[in-house]
């Protein structure tokens, strides 16, 4: 192969080496995360409700990322309660956690993707 396939390859390796690290910045760590779902914390899916409906997880509830700002606060006064969010990848719950801290929550976290919150969840692989 001539350096110009390797040149894309290498690119193309690179975009998707900067993806992950993008997907897994600001998620919460797998322990501490397990030590709030065992303190009771609130989960909450914001992937659309197509989704959620398609499979989710026992303890949380769906609020779509679109909606959060609006249907979030009737659920949960309490600004001080931890609260873990998940999405498909990762990336709107990143967003959604900026969304919520903006609005005053205090203690809002990421857990990622739906196969990462349902493996710390449920203690086991999807």
């Amino acid at each position: 192969m001539n350096g110009t396939y390797w040149s894309v390859y290498a690119l193309i390796f690179g975009c998707l080496i900067a993806f992950m690290v993008m997907r897994r910045s600001g998620q919460i760590s797998r322990k501490k995360a397990i030590d709030y779902v065992k303190d009771g914390a609130a989960l909450i899916d914001v992937r659309p409700a197509r989704d959620f409906n398609s499979g989710h997880l026992s303890q949380a509830f769906n609020i779509p990322l679109d909606d959060l700002k609006t249907l979030l606060p009737e659920r949960i006064k309490d600004k001080n309660r931890v609260i873990l969010l998940h999405c498909r990848t990762g990336l709107n719950s990143k967003k959604a956690k900026e969304i919520l801290r903006d609005i005053g929550y205090k203690n809002v976290f990421s857990l990622g993707s739906y196969e990462r919150a349902f493996k710390i969840v449920s203690g086991r692989a999807m």
